[in-house]
């Protein structure tokens, strides 16, 4: 093997989907790859393992399943990544959601990788979910946690305040191995403002159907909308997840278009293109990490209505680039919506300012930077190789 193939780093992301990869993470990958990395993907793969490789990034497919209570087979999946970890030898592994962060952190720690990025994408059902399952997978997740975050070569990336300090304070991990990466950025060439004149302007939410995402609720203020007259149009870009508890059934997205409350569109790739046939984004979630449809929304300069929680708060500056709205109030939402629904100049406004915000802290170079920076921790100078 040459000098320059044993120097070149190696770094290992493991992504539960290809499609987060490719929507989230693809501009981080190219980054490392221009930094000097050779970088491979672990996930799971579906349409888009063709054009992942064709950007000279190795894959290795390794499907990963919802959190489990079965500890045999639970083992088992640590086993499978301390095998991989051991074939690929990776210089810096990077774990995103749940599952990577868990298993890939306690293999890492067996194989000896020298460095361990753990991404927290947010606390999802695991911690915001109130059913018995939930109350299960978190007492799960936190034990888990406990141990995977610890580590002289590991740090963790949180995208908001709050979510970090959460793991602080349960001493899920030591306050001098994080860092805060305010979510994964917009390609703010991709996503710019264009020319909006439309008779009926068009509301939007993009993302999977759950209804964690508030989704119930925006159809219920879209309703309160309709019996006060406003004329809007409601949008649903985005499929269910059946693999998450909190689905929304394909049937009731159905019947939500037969009433004629909303126009479903399902999955779209082209998120720029859906951006540009919008007036206003709506999210009305019940917590996040950083949302990759409002960081997009405010790099295509279009006002935001959101919940006043954790990560929405990251983007949406009250009464400057949109509105925030209290948790679980249909009727403060349709109160925020109706306000720019019908107001062309506040709409404007509030368009013009997401765009500088984005321009100023999301550009997605600037988190690509952030983010190998915590990579080159681990890799030693050429001189200090054995």
């Amino acid at each position: 093997m040459s000098s320059s193939r044993l120097h070149t780093p190696h770094l290992v992301l493991v992504i539960t989907e290809d499609w987060y990869f490719w929507s989230h993470r693809r501009a981080l990958a190219r980054g490392a790859l221009e930094d000097g990395f050779q970088v491979t993907l672990v996930s799971r793969f579906a349409a888009l393992r063709e054009r992942i490789e064709a950007e000279s990034i190795r894959t290795v497919d390794l499907p990963f399943g919802r959190l489990g209570r079965n500890p045999f087979a639970e083992g088992v999946a640590v086993g499978r990544m301390v095998a991989l970890y051991r074939r690929l030898r990776p210089s810096v592994v990077h774990h995103v959601a749940i599952k990577p962060v868990l298993y890939g952190s306690l293999a890492a720690r067996i194989v000896g990788v020298p460095g361990v990025v753990n991404a927290i994408a947010g606390l999802g059902y695991a911690f915001t979910g109130s059913t018995p399952i939930a109350r299960v997978i978190r007492g799960v997740a936190t034990t888990g946690y406990r141990a995977a975050l610890r580590g002289s070569n590991v740090v963790t990336i949180f995208q908001n305040d709050e979510d970090r300090s959460h793991f602080v304070r349960a001493r899920m991990v030591p306050p001098e191995q994080t860092a805060l990466i305010r979510g994964s950025g917009v390609d703010l060439v991709r996503f710019r403002p264009v020319a909006r004149e439309r008779d009926v302007p068009v509301l939007l939410y993009a993302g999977r159907m759950l209804w964690s995402k508030g989704i119930g609720e925006i159809v219920e203020a879209a309703r309160l909308l309709r019996r006060a007259n406003v004329p809007f149009r409601l949008e649903l870009a985005g499929d269910p997840d059946e693999a998450n508890p909190e689905s929304i059934p394909e049937d009731t997205l159905r019947r939500w278009e037969e009433e004629g409350i909303v126009r479903w569109r399902g999955q779209k790739d082209d998120m720029a293109a859906v951006l540009s046939s919008a007036d206003v984004v709506v999210l009305a979630s019940r917590r996040e990490g950083v949302p990759k449809i409002l960081l997009e929304a405010a790099g295509a300069g279009l006002p935001i209505v959101a919940t006043d929680v954790p990560g929405c708060r990251e983007v949406v500056e009250h009464e400057r680039n949109g509105l925030l709205v209290p948790l679980d109030n249909r009727e403060a939402l349709a109160e925020a919506l109706g306000r720019l629904l019908t107001d062309v100049a506040l709409r404007r406004r509030m368009g013009d300012a997401s765009r500088r915000k984005a321009e100023a802290e999301f550009d997605e170079r600037r988190v690509v930077t952030e983010t190998l920076a915590l990579y080159r921790r681990f890799i030693p100078p050429v001189g200090e190789h054995a």
